[in-house]
């Protein structure tokens, strides 16, 4: 991945003429007096581990899986949010780890956790290396380093259990090589994140990832059966049938912990045939209330499409609902995406019940152009932000999710509050996961950049977070707390949930060496 930016190099994406012109005139962006930084011109601090600790961790992994040139540092330095790529591109490596550890199995990593516990160094579980809420920045205050623990030597299919449908495999598999392998057998995970080119299975399951098609397939802690987890305390091996009644299911404990507790290093995940059919079709709604509406109806009296994410006017007139032809007129109101998957004859039924009532409910049929279109581009948004940072624009996003008679309500506090804290910003809003009783909304959130960018999107995201808080929403429904959230993780779970949670870590994590400072500060 581009170390200062998002994905492959020779995808970065050009901004279209219309949006260099909507830039500036409707929000006054303007290119940055600065350039971005070159990647030898990143500020590193000194190595901070001995020779001796150094020597410890080979003696583990072998010499070449520690890694502490440079580049690898800097590559493995914050994730993927517009303030860690601010941070960067202005060449500041100041949280870059002190050294990379490369496992290459559970008996490794438990040992490398055993090692940092008795030696004070932090551990940042790294996958793919996409969070976009602070979850890869550890605090390294009070320890005697910091170490990136990469895991994608952890990459294998370990098993596959076709009578049960249920596939083991390994943390650090990139989702394409997992549904690449998956595909050989005819099966398919069904999750396809917009961060689906470059992130891990664990990293998945470790945030509660939820993927473009969870309508259909569910999010990813729906699919996962059971799971090993390595931590300074031991291993706990969880999961022995589809579900239980023997207790609390640990492995919710394990499920959004966001490395915090331990290191996942086994998988054990449902999987489905591979569709036969894939279809996609857009559908017009006068106004995003009425389109809510027609969401809610398929979500509780159905059918429910695989796929079904619905965009504002803001988000339908940008053109960012369709972004294989962003910058393109617009018709107004609001677009629908819906998808179909599965065998040919199943469908088609669904696809005819569910075209009847989004007609039904108002929509408009515009065929398959949209969905197409829009499918074609549905993992093009991260390079798109990356040319938005260059021309001088912050770019950013942010999701929550609530209850649908309060869905309303948050949508307008949300937007109100970043409207109050920025200047004349581009604030687009989609649902892309739908329940019987709720939705997530995704906020999307251009704005010209200030002389100090990542401070005013602080303040904005704050005001953003206060007002989930305070209207009732969950302060994330799939990106997870990182460090950006902790704060209002805390105040959604109260004083006692804060606690327990302590308490959990204190008991798996004693040394407190995992992810110092995400998800508990």
């Amino acid at each position: 991945m581009l170390w200062s930016g998002w994905g492959d190099p020779a995808k970065a994406a050009d901004l279209p003429e219309p949006v260099r012109e909507l830039l500036a005139s409707l929000l006054g962006v303007r290119p940055p007096a600065v350039p971005a930084a070159e990647l030898g011109q990143v500020r590193l601090r000194p190595v901070a581990l001995t020779p001796l600790v150094l020597a410890g961790l080979s003696d583990i992994v072998g010499h070449d899986h520690v890694r502490f040139d440079d580049e690898t540092r800097i590559r493995h330095t914050r994730g993927k949010s517009t303030p860690d790529l601010l941070r960067i591109r202005a060449g500041d490596g100041s949280d870059a780890p002190d050294a990379v550890v490369l496992p290459g199995t559970h008996d490794e990593v438990a040992a490398l956790l055993g090692y940092c516990a008795d030696n004070r160094i932090a551990v940042v579980p790294f996958g793919g290396g996409t969070s976009v809420v602070g979850g890869l920045t550890a605090s390294g205050s009070g320890f005697a380093g910091v170490v990136a623990l990469g895991l994608r030597r952890m990459d294998r299919l370990v098993g596959l259990d076709t009578v049960s449908m249920v596939a083991e495999l390994e943390p650090g598999l990139r989702a394409v090589e997992a549904e690449r392998m998956l595909a050989g057998h005819g099966l398919t995970l069904g999750h396809f994140p917009q961060s689906y080119e470059y992130a891990t299975l664990g990293g998945f399951a470790a945030a509660r990832s939820s993927g473009q098609a969870s309508s259909g397939y569910g999010r990813f802690d729906d699919m996962v059966m059971g799971l090993t987890l390595a931590t300074p305390s031991g291993t706990l091996r969880l999961g022995r049938a589809p579900r239980s009644a023997a207790g609390p299911d640990l492995r919710q404990l394990v499920l959004g912990s966001e490395g915090a507790f331990g290191v996942i290093t086994s998988l054990r995940l449902r999987v489905r045939p591979a569709p036969e059919v894939t279809v996609y079709e857009g559908w017009r709604f006068a106004s995003f209330a009425e389109g809510t509406a027609a969401a809610r109806l398929l979500a509780q009296r159905g059918p429910l499409p695989t796929v079904l994410r619905l965009s504002d006017e803001t988000e339908t007139m940008v053109g960012l609902a369709k972004p294989g032809e962003l910058g393109a007129p617009s018709d107004g109101g609001c677009l629908m995406i819906t998808g179909y998957e599965g065998a040919g004859e199943e469908v088609g039924a669904v696809r005819e019940r569910a075209a009847a009532a989004l007609a039904g409910a108002g929509g408009v049929a515009l065929g398959a152009g949209p969905g197409e279109s829009w499918a074609k581009g549905r993992f093009a948004a991260p390079y798109l932000r990356d040319s938005l940072l260059a021309a001088g624009a912050t770019a950013e996003t942010l999701e929550t999710a609530c209850f649908w008679s309060e869905l309303p309500a948050l949508y307008e506090a949300v937007r109100r509050a970043l409207h109050d804290e920025l200047a004349s910003p581009l604030v687009m809003c989609h649902v892309s996961h739908v329940y019987e009783t709720g939705a997530s909304l995704y906020f999307t959130v251009v704005t010209a950049q200030s002389a100090d960018p990542v401070e005013q999107w602080a303040k904005a995201k704050r005001a953003a977070c206060d007002a989930i808080v305070r209207t009732g929403g969950t302060i994330s429904h799939h990106h997870g707390v990182g460090r950006d959230h902790r704060e209002a993780y805390a105040a959604e779970i109260g004083d006692l949930g804060v606690d327990v949670v302590r308490a959990v870590k204190a008991r798996l994590d004693p040394s407190g060496v995992l992810n110092p400072g995400v998800l508990l500060s």
